[in-house]
C-alpha cells in the first residue's frame, strides 16, 4: 500500500508542478480537509503501535471513510486521485481484529503487524501529499 500511495502522490505532485492539474479553490478546501481528517484518524507510528489492534483497525477504517466522503464531493483529477487512494486502501475493509468464534467471518482476515504498519504509513504519506498539493 505504501508504495502505491507514494506513486500516486508523486504523480499528483508532478501534475500540479507541471500545471497539468490546476487545482480549484474547492479542490484545495476538500484536499485540506481530507488531509486534516487523515491526520486525525492515523497518528504517528509510535502512537498507532501503542493502540490495541481493534483501535488501529478502526482508525484505518476512519481514514478510508474520510477519503470516500471527500471523493463524493469532487470530480476530475482530485476524484481520480482520491478514488485510486481508496482502491489502494480497500484491503483494510477485509481485515478483522476480533476472533471468529464460530469460524466464519465473511472472508475477513486478521492482518499482520507489518500490514498495519504499511497501511498506516500509506495514510501518513497520503496526508502529506494532500497537504503539499493544497499549499502548492
Amino acid at each position: 500500500m505504501r508504495t502505491i500511495i507514494a506513486g500516486l502522490a508523486e504523480e499528483a505532485e508532478r501534475q500540479i508542478r507541471d500545471r497539468v492539474w490546476e487545482m480549484t479553490a474547492t479542490e484545495r478546501v476538500v484536499a485540506g480537509k481530507t488531509a486534516d481528517d487523515l491526520s486525525s484518524a492515523v497518528g504517528p507510528q509510535h502512537v498507532q503501535e501503542a493502540l490495541a489492534v481493534i483501535d488501529r483497525l478502526a482508525r484505518l477504517r476512519e481514514a478510508l471513510a474520510a477519503l470516500a466522503l471527500s471523493l463524493a464531493r469532487v470530480h476530475g483529477r482530485l476524484a481520480w486521485f482520491l478514488g485510486a487512494a481508496c482502491t489502494t486502501l480497500a484491503p483494510v475493509l477485509h481485515w478483522r481484529a476480533l476472533p471468529a468464534a464460530d469460524g466464519t467471518s465473511f472472508g475477513a482476515i486478521p492482518p499482520s503487524v507489518q500490514q498495519y504498519q504499511d497501511a498506516e504509513a500509506a495514510v501518513r504519506r497520503l496526508e502529506a501529499a494532500l497537504t503539499h498539493i493544497t499549499t502548492t
